[in-house]
């Protein structure tokens, strides 16, 4: 038995004043995340004649409208305010909101979403035919029951998330610390600038750099290659493809452990695709996700939107990382125009970078690299958690699986990782 959505849920009407609300309870299809991975703060408030926006409350449910296979769905914890092109669901007494949340979180939904959509380019969502979309009819015990155990799934997930931000902030700090202030342990373990250690101007970046220090271009301590899109019309280029092909939207964490999409050898041979080896840098050089800087734990090729850099020896791997993504904040400083247009392979391999000495670039690798390896650790551990949470997902809404048996599932989960809880 199922319910339409529109007897579960309704749109919010409810409004909501801009001065009430910032970038952190403001929500766009442009902050909320691909593939069901939530939200970020919004890049800024919006110029609009309104002064009020539609308001959302904790509990309630907001999803992009706009091309609704991006799959951007997020569960609010908090009140806000979201733009007009985001669904805001709030649910009706008698039924658990969380457990519409992931009633509304399966591929189904978004589906059914793009079946009613309207447009090429920029398809929208036919709000009323969204809401003809069934929901599993169970009593509230029992949504309140499944909702447990798929949130505490994700509980994990967040838990890691906020681990590996943590752990990548402390790397972070002592890049700035060493890299950008200069204050590096000196011969007596002192912090070199503070210190009064000796700085020389360098005329290439105009600023004083610790004397013996180089200046160099990504191009002298790295290979760089951008990648490509095999013709689409070429059914054989993606057709049992075992390839991991990145697309620049998935250039948004310290790793990536997997890909989206596939392509074949053949559509690998026949376009200009790079096959990168496993722990190359990528920079996504356009798009929404322009500036950002990931390390791949897979070797993998790109679309023309991404830059690969393989660093030549493996102690400039995380100083290049957060050097990068420094030099394209420069790059945003000088731009006149669009920012994104100015990033391309070429201005890429010609980047200036300041370089170190062998000893304290390798005693900054080590000393980081124990973050990085905890990171990918907790990465591929939430890949495993959200393989659980979408296999229950629709054998518990369908009633294929019962709690109590993915209960069974969670304690095999927790035995094996042996921290789960």
């Amino acid at each position: 038995m199922t319910n339409p959505l529109k007897i579960v849920a309704d749109y919010s009407k409810s409004r909501i004043a801009l001065e009430d609300i910032d970038v952190d309870t403001y929500v766009t299809t442009d902050n909320l995340l691909q593939n069901k991975q939530g939200k970020v703060s919004a890049e800024k408030m919006p110029k609009q004649t309104s002064n009020t926006v539609t308001r959302f409350d904790k509990g309630d449910i907001l999803v992009a409208n706009i091309r609704p296979y991006l799959k951007k769905i997020w569960l609010a914890k908090y009140t806000g305010g979201s733009s007009s092109d985001v669904l805001t669901f709030k649910v009706r007494k008698n039924f658990d909101s969380t457990f519409v949340y992931y009633s509304l979180f399966r591929d189904d939904f978004f589906e059914h979403m793009m079946n009613g959509s309207k447009g090429t380019k920029m398809p929208r969502g036919d709000k009323n035919q969204i809401l003809d979309f069934p929901i599993p009819d169970y009593k509230f015990d029992t949504q309140k029951q499944i909702a447990k155990v798929l949130s505490d799934l994700d509980a994990k997930i967040e838990v890691n998330n906020k681990i590996n931000q943590e752990l990548e902030a402390m790397a972070k700090t002592l890049y700035d610390y060493w890299f950008v202030q200069f204050d590096f342990p000196d011969a007596n373990g002192k912090p070199y600038k503070s210190s009064g250690g000796k700085m020389v101007f360098n005329d290439e970046l105009k600023r004083d750099i610790p004397e013996g220090w180089e200046v160099k271009q990504i191009k002298d301590i790295a290979k760089t290659g951008s990648g490509a899109t095999p013709l689409k019309s070429k059914k054989e280029y993606y057709e049992n493809g075992n390839i991991p092909w990145i697309n620049s939207g998935e250039v948004n964490a310290s790793f990536i452990i997997s890909s989206k999409k596939y392509i074949s050898e053949l559509g690998l041979e026949k376009s200009s695709a790079k096959l990168f080896k496993k722990g190359t840098i990528l920079m996504a050089m356009y798009g929404a996700t322009a500036g950002q800087v990931s390390l791949i734990d897979i070797e993998a090729c790109t679309n023309q939107a991404i830059c690969g850099i393989n660093v030549n020896e493996e102690k400039f791997k995380y100083y290049t990382k957060f050097a990068l993504e420094d030099l394209y904040k420069y790059l945003i400083q000088l731009s006149t125009g669009s920012a994104r247009d100015n990033l391309s392979q070429d201005k890429i391999k010609e980047l200036n970078l300041v370089i170190p000495d062998d000893q304290i670039i390798s005693n900054f690798h080590n000393k980081v690299d124990s973050n990085f390896t905890n990171i990918l650790l907790n990465l591929k551990q939430n890949q495993k958690l959200s393989e659980l949470r979408d296999w229950l997902l629709p054998m518990l809404m369908n009633g294929q699986v019962t709690v109590g048996e993915a209960k069974e599932q969670l304690g095999m989960v927790a035995d094996q990782e042996g921290k789960y809880q």
